[in-house]
């Protein structure tokens, strides 16, 4: 596996899993993020192994994450995507995503997909628009599932 390194003045972009800090994806994701709060570190550690992730580092601090579900042939599903309060303002989503479209795993796709509540401006500028066809998606969703799986796991 061939690892992509991008460098913008301090700050640098990885796809090595190696330099992802576990410790603070989770946190922000179980604690502060909207959709994927409550899940639990397996089921993040396990997701990260079957994606292709995006570290935003700040010298060795991680200060920002994404991952990419692809076949990298045909599809990609954009996902996790944040920048830690304390680091935003400064263009780093912008950056990750630049480094993240120009992946050489990742180009030439037909579709990508991504959900997002409230980040539909950063996302348009990389190509991205509302469903044109919204008939045609459909899903099986469960919000509260990291949730209903820690309830589980007190009984």
């Amino acid at each position: 596996m061939t690892v992509s390194n991008w460098e913008n003045g301090e700050f640098q972009v990885s796809d090595d899993p190696e330099r992802l800090d576990l410790d603070t994806i989770h946190e922000f994701l179980a604690l502060h993020s909207n959709w994927a709060r409550g899940i639990p570190r397996s089921t993040l550690e396990k997701s990260i192994r079957n994606s292709l992730s995006f570290g935003v580092f700040h010298g060795s601090k991680q200060v920002g994450f994404a991952r990419v579900i692809s076949d990298s042939a045909t599809v990609a599903y954009l996902g996790d995507v944040f920048i830690v309060p304390e680091y935003r303002g400064r263009g780093l989503a912008k950056w990750l995503m630049q480094c993240i479209v120009s992946h050489s795993d990742l180009q030439n796709l037909r579709r990508w997909i991504l959900v997002t509540e409230n980040a539909h401006g950063l996302y348009r500028k990389y190509g991205f628009t509302q469903l044109a066809r919204p008939d045609r998606f459909m899903e099986l969703h469960t919000p509260d599932v990291y949730m209903r799986a820690s309830r589980d796991e007190d009984r």
